[in-house]
Formats: structure tokens, C-alpha cells, sequence
């Protein structure tokens, strides 16, 4: 059975569903796969764009728009 129609007969078996539970279930199921699959799209970057992103930094670094690590620890503890 190709995707498809293992896709049409979940729906179909989906819509027979009458306990509230079940559904919560599979909403957070799908939830949380849709969130995992987000996660995986990340694609590598290309050498121009590791190059650019490296002169940017270096660019940033001159011109003093960079924060120390304790600047940094301080903003996150703000967070809490």
C-alpha cells in the first residue's frame, strides 16, 4: 500500500473516532512530529554563505556590536 492511501484510510479510521482521548492523543502526536520535522529541515550552508557569515561576524566584532559572555549570562537571568 503506497502512502497515499495508508494516508485515505487513517482519515477515514480517524473520523470513525468518537473518544475525545483518542483524538488528544493523536493531535499531540501530530503535533509533536510536525514539530521534529521542522527541526530536521535545517540544511547545511554553503561555503559563500560560512564566508559571509564569518566576514559579517568579524565586521561585527570591529565595530563593537558583540556582548561578552557575562552581558550574556546577565540578559539570561533576566529571563526567569
Amino acid at each position: 500500500m503506497d502512502l497515499q492511501s495508508r494516508k485515505l484510510e487513517f482519515i477515514q479510521e480517524f473520523l470513525k473516532l468518537q473518544s475525545e482521548e483518542a483524538i488528544s492523543k493523536l493531535e499531540k502526536l501530530l503535533k509533536k512530529e510536525r514539530n521534529s520535522a521542522e527541526e530536521n529541515e535545517i540544511s547545511p550552508m554553503s561555503i559563500e554563505e560560512f564566508n559571509n557569515r564569518i566576514d559579517q561576524s568579524l565586521k561585527d566584532s570591529k565595530e563593537g556590536r558583540v556582548k561578552s559572555s557575562k552581558e550574556l549570562k546577565s540578559e539570561i537571568n533576566k529571563w526567569a
